[in-house]
């Protein structure tokens, strides 16, 4: 039997190059220099106002070296400014005016993706946003690490001995 191609990690790379891709698309026909990334920094920082690398990374359910890498691109970008904090490891993020200035036209851009989402749910027959935070409630519950102990230790030790 051979051995399948359609595991939820490659399913999962190959949803995310479709969505990613076609909504950065969006932003090049717009005229925006801005990534599908940047959203989760710009709406924090929207709803909350400056905040420091680690405080964006909670807020945004980011890790805070992504945070960190997503940052260093929108500062040099112009997206974002950043200034010293209360102490000298500290950094806070803020939108800059560059940003503001773009704002209505961002959120335009993601006004069709909201309406662009919505079609795919109705396509494939349930809010595709649903079925991903239930996979990652699940995956909180029981890590994939556990499920891979307990499959393992199921599994006989000659299993697949034959291919």
């Amino acid at each position: 039997m051979p051995y399948s191609l359609r595991t939820h990690g490659v399913l999962l790379r190959r949803l995310i190059e479709h969505l990613d891709g076609a909504v950065e698309q969006l932003y090049v026909h717009a005229g925006l220099d801005y990534r599908p990334r940047y959203t989760p920094v710009v709406r924090a920082l929207l709803n909350d106002g400056p905040a420091t690398l680690r405080g964006l990374s909670t807020r945004t359910g980011v890790t805070h070296s992504a945070i960190s890498q997503t940052v260093a691109q929108m500062a040099a970008r112009g997206w974002v400014a950043l200034e010293p904090g209360t102490d000298a490891r500290e950094r806070i993020v803020a939108l800059t005016p560059f940003a503001l200035e773009r704002l209505p036209l961002l959120e335009r851009c993601w006004a069709a993706t909201d309406v662009a989402s919505r079609s795919l749910d109705e396509d494939i027959g349930q809010p595709l946003a649903e079925v991903l935070v239930a996979a990652l409630d699940a995956l909180q519950r029981k890590p994939l690490a556990d499920r891979l102990t307990a499959a393992l230790s199921a599994t006989p030790s000659n299993a697949g001995s034959d291919r």
